[in-house]
């Protein structure tokens, strides 16, 4: 960490110098521990909090719970939560979903704790590790600075970044891979601060190997160092920011068109861009014939300029004179150009991916105009732009994350998903299970769970809800049509509570559209409801 900290004493100074100087010493390293620890006490709170509040469902934290605990018996990271529901053949792991082998390294917690907590827990400690990585980075970016501004800088640095709304809505939206992407990003940029190139490659590999398009974030970094060190004696900057820029995109391209289908996944899958054509290729050529397209494209819904004016005005455009930022602009195309408009607001996970970059630009920019030896007047405004940035920072932060955590009615489930947890507990263990989406991760670790949904599986006992609409269907009535059918075709009630209930299969009758996913099976997608994509700050 770059901090101005005082020699050490010399043996003959008196007590009390002596424990000034352990003091100044040992004052950044407290402070790191501190804001590292509110870090990991706020965002696992929150994501306990959705976990007692039954708000977690298995669209994600048990498709992750099952993949995970995959690893953890050293096997594959199979899910059936995901692979039923979107109708993907037998031998599909979560590696033909996103290509995210770096999951494996979790499969340690589940052999202290077979929970999907654990996951809550992990994703927690590993945003916390961000804590002192964005401090050394306010230490680099603010060396030219008084000390007393340098070591402010720091301490409002891992503040913001900890308690950044980014990270409390991840967190409250349940465990994603971004829980390693975040300290990675972090990790390559700060050790490309420090000229550590090595490390920069190891972060970079692993964050290819975290997702599949993490892989244009690495080679926007290797820009990003060849514009830095093209006017200076860095060579192997040079040769760093080469090698990234032309093997990240070549990782991407290689995890989508090879790896992702040789797990099982199917090609194009996730390709949401219809608007510029059938599949890459399709839209490459279509853009050289028509560019307008892209704008298009970029503002074709409300929600997308209101995303990025609150991105980067929320931070007072203060990212956009750095360099670094051109880190995020993959990321930002791969949403604003989405035709799903599940990637259009705030209220997903997705911010967290460029919270690392957009509050390092931040503070590069900050740690300039703080330089020792700039106009007064520089130095003044420097401290108002950092000041409001955190501010706006951490006042968001205050409805989106904050707040909940001290009503204690947030941490109370509502009845009909109280009655759902009441309605698990009767379930045998190893029992063949369609569960409602909110409660299938309290039945992973314990039964065969897949969800239900608009297709009959024909398992041995159906939990849900006929009277509040649950994912992935699109109106109370259709769950309530389910219930209907399933008592018409061989199923009994054995429990029925809040608009709950618990069904049992009690013979081999045949159920109209009953199916199970085959070798034939192909791979389908949710149709998003209409009533997403209208608020910025709803998912």
């Amino acid at each position: 960490m770059t901090t101005q900290t005082a020699p050490p004493p010399p043996a003959a100074a008196g007590p009390a110098v002596r424990r000034m100087a352990a003091a100044v010493l040992l004052g950044p390293a407290r402070r790191t521990a501190l804001l590292t620890a509110l870090c990991f006490a706020v965002t696992c709170a929150i994501g306990l909090q959705g976990w007692t509040s039954v708000s977690l469902g298995g669209f994600d934290l048990g498709i992750f719970d099952q993949g995970v605990r995959g690893y953890a018996h050293f096997g594959l990271p199979v899910s059936t939560l995901k692979s039923f529901h979107h109708e993907f053949p037998p031998g599909f792991s979560l590696l033909g979903d996103h290509f995210s082998p770096v999951l494996a390294l979790l499969a340690p917690l589940y052999w202290i704790w077979d929970d999907p907590r654990s996951l809550i827990i992990g994703q927690s400690l590993l945003f916390a590790a961000g804590v002192p990585l964005i401090r050394r980075i306010a230490g680099y970016a603010f060396a030219g600075a008084e000390p007393r501004t340098a070591r402010r800088a720091a301490d409002l640095a891992g503040l913001v970044y900890g308690l950044g709304w980014p990270l409390l809505v991840a967190a409250r939206v349940g465990f994603h891979e971004v829980a390693f992407a975040v300290p990675l990003t972090l990790l390559m940029l700060e050790r490309g601060l420090a000229r550590r190139y090595g490390t920069v490659l190891l972060a970079a590999l692993l964050l290819c190997c975290t997702k599949e398009d993490l892989g244009l974030l690495v080679g926007a970094y290797g820009l990003v160092l060849l514009l830095r060190t093209r006017r200076t004696d860095d060579r192997a900057g040079r040769r760093t920011g080469l090698g990234l820029l032309l093997g990240g995109p070549v990782a991407s391209a290689a995890a989508i068109t090879w790896l992702i289908p040789a797990m099982g996944g199917e090609p194009g899958y996730y390709w949401n861009y219809g608007s510029l054509g059938t599949d890459g290729g399709d839209a490459l050529r279509n853009l050289l014939h028509d560019p307008f397209l892209l704008v298009q494209a970029a503002f074709d819904q409300p929600l997308k300029p209101l995303l990025l004016l609150w991105l980067f005005g929320t931070m007072l455009l203060l990212p956009l004179r750095s360099a670094t930022v051109l880190c995020a602009v993959p990321l930002l195309a791969e949403r604003i150009l989405s035709s799903n408009p599940n990637h259009w607001s705030i209220a997903r996970h997705y911010d967290s991916l460029l919270w690392p970059v957009l509050l390092t630009a931040a503070i590069e920019v900050l740690g300039r105009l703080s330089a020792a030896g700039r106009p007064e007047r520089s130095l003044r405004r420097a401290r108002r732009l950092g000041l409001g940035a955190a501010g706006i920072a951490l006042v968001a932060a205050v409805p989106i994350g904050l707040v909940p955590l001290v009503l204690p009615t947030s941490w109370v489930p509502k009845p009909s998903e109280a009655a759902l947890v009441r309605a698990a507990a009767l379930i045998p263990d190893g029992a063949s299970v369609e569960a409602d989406n909110q409660i299938a991760p309290r039945l992973t670790a314990r039964t065969d769970v897949v969800l239900v949904d608009g297709t009959p599986r024909g398992r041995e006992y159906v939990l849900t809800r006929g009277d509040k609409r649950s994912f992935p269907f699109k109106t109370d009535k259709e769950q309530a049509e389910r219930i209907q059918l399933l008592l018409a075709h061989g199923y009994r009630q054995l429990w029925a509570e809040d608009g709950v209930v618990l069904l049992h299969r009690e013979g081999d009758e045949p159920i109209p559209g009953e199916h199970v996913p085959g070798p034939g099976s192909k791979p389908v997608q949710d149709e998003v409801p209409t009533d997403v994509g209208h608020n910025l700050f709803r998912g």
